[in-house]
């Protein structure tokens, strides 16, 4: 194998535990540390996003776990994802304030002046004039005892639209993690592309440098040297074609990873790592692990479970409330007459009612606001389906992606053994004269075809083995990987 593509699986599948403890807290950041929708919700309620954009060294040899972790810290989308479970999460302290009287301050300054006719025996003017200034501070309680349930379905509400709300920015960090790793091997297969195109331009240089010799000999004709010339060429536009795709696939990742798109990024792809042989999980498995874990799945069973609360809120609308209200405060007045006198005085006064509230009639307003929650409970039982049938797909094909990533594997190495044998003995043959120089060009074709497809090969096998855990929902988490390699399970 190509040392540039010996990168271990094992690190492949334990980047998805390093996240979740390494970077645990760095910075204050939610990412890697909550594989749980409530614990995310809880996690982005207590920290604030940093809006920047990521900054690379371009000295230092990333890998992929390093990527994921940046990405996931700079992406927009995280971004976005993370405010909205943040929202979620206060949301239901509001709702869980419902069940906490309401006290409420006021204080009054007045000065009301009145006017009264008045026997003028009594008053000379024939009236009297009162001025009563007022100083009242108050304070004002309201109690809501008993609803039926209706409180308790808003905070229920409220809790499942945070789990769904964390179960989303899962879901994103997820999302980030696998165009990060579509990317990173995208770079890795453009290098190694490159790379197979300086080799197939040494095949052609040495087929040349052979038919040439063989001219200086007498042994070839001008137009076999003109043919050899022409594969050499070619290997050059090819070899330049790979460059602009290596650099073209290194500006793809920073962009991705949330960095200024710039080819400044050299990634670590030489650690010592076999390619994936075999699935640890059968497709029954690997279901049941998508129907457990995935994401959006856990977000959509949330909607459901906010859609009973909804129902259960509608419900509560046709019974009666029942509150209390009080109010106390400390009464000052000091009125003035312009005839008599009147007494001034600083007493407490006091009120305190219970109340039952009970909506006889509305002009079907409830009726329609819980049809609006059954018919939404029924959507999302609907999509929740939908969602079960995408998940079980997408597992299936993973699954025989997989397996015939393995299979095309096998088959491109051993093309690339034969193709290696072929053009050796052909470029043999060819110099000792037993072969002309159009079977060793056909050779060289084959070889340059053989090493291409080896790199493709190998790139979509390390793919396919990210994208399995994509689609189960194990991206980012710390459970067994459904892939292994033999030589995965070998302890030093």
């Amino acid at each position: 194998m190509h040392p540039r593509w010996e990168y271990h699986l094992r690190f492949v599948c334990s980047f998805l535990m390093l996240l979740g403890t390494a970077s645990a807290w760095m910075r204050g950041q939610c990412p890697g540390i909550a594989t749980a929708p409530a614990a995310a919700a809880d996690c982005a309620a207590r920290s604030v996003p940093q809006d920047h954009a990521a900054q690379l060294d371009p000295a230092h040899p990333y890998t992929l776990a390093e990527l994921i972790n940046i990405a996931e810290r700079n992406n927009p989308r995280t971004r976005i994802l993370w405010e909205r479970a943040r929202q979620r999460a206060e949301a239901l302290g509001v709702a869980k304030s419902a069940y906490y009287p309401v006290l409420a301050g006021l204080a009054a300054f007045g000065d009301q002046r009145t006017i009264a006719p008045f026997p003028k025996p009594l008053a000379p003017r024939g009236y009297t004039m009162v001025e009563i200034p007022v100083v009242q501070p108050e304070i004002s309680l309201q109690y809501l005892l008993f609803d039926f349930g209706k409180r308790e379905g808003k905070v229920d509400e409220a809790e499942a639209q945070k789990i769904a709300a964390g179960a989303n920015f899962i879901a994103a960090n997820q999302q980030v993690a696998f165009r990060v790793s579509s990317a990173y091997y995208g770079l890795l297969t453009a290098q190694e592309r490159l790379e197979a195109a300086r080799e197939t331009l040494k095949t052609a240089q040495a087929t040349q440098d052979a038919a040439e010799d063989r001219l200086n000999n007498g042994r070839a004709t001008q137009p076999d040297v003109l043919n050899a010339r022409a594969e050499t060429a070619q290997s050059i536009f090819d070899l330049e074609s790979a460059d602009g795709e290596e650099k073209i696939a290194r500006v793809t990742l920073t962009e991705v990873v949330g960095s200024d798109p710039s080819p400044n990024i050299v990634i670590d792809g030489q650690k010592d790592t076999p390619l994936p042989q075999e699935l640890t999980l059968s497709i029954d498995s690997l279901i049941e692990r998508a129907i457990a874990n995935r994401p959006d799945l856990q977000a959509q069973a949330a909607e459901i479970r906010a859609s009973d609360d909804a129902i259960r809120q509608a419900k509560a609308e046709y019974r009666p409330q029942i509150g209390l209200m009080a109010s106390g405060a400390q009464t000052s007045i000091w009125p003035t007459t312009d005839f008599g006198r009147l007494g001034q005085a600083s007493e407490p006064t006091w009120s305190v009612s219970l109340g039952i509230e009970w909506r006889l009639w509305d002009g079907g307003a409830r009726k329609n606001a819980l049809a609006i929650a059954q018919s939404k409970r029924r959507e999302a039982e609907d999509e929740m389906t939908e969602l079960r049938d995408q998940s079980t797909r997408e597992v299936w094909t993973s699954y025989i992606s997989f397996r015939t990533a393995m299979r095309k594997e096998q088959a491109a190495q051993a093309l690339l053994d034969s193709a290696n044998s072929s053009y050796a003995a052909s470029i043999d043959a060819y110099q000792y004269g037993v072969k002309n120089l159009v079977d060793v060009l056909t050779a060289e074709k084959q070889l340059a075809q053989a090493r291409l497809s080896s790199v493709s090969a190998r790139s979509q096998l390390f793919l396919e083995a990210v994208r399995l855990e994509f689609v189960t929902g194990n991206l980012l988490r710390n459970q067994p990987p459904a892939t292994t390699s033999h030589s995965a399970d070998i302890r030093p």
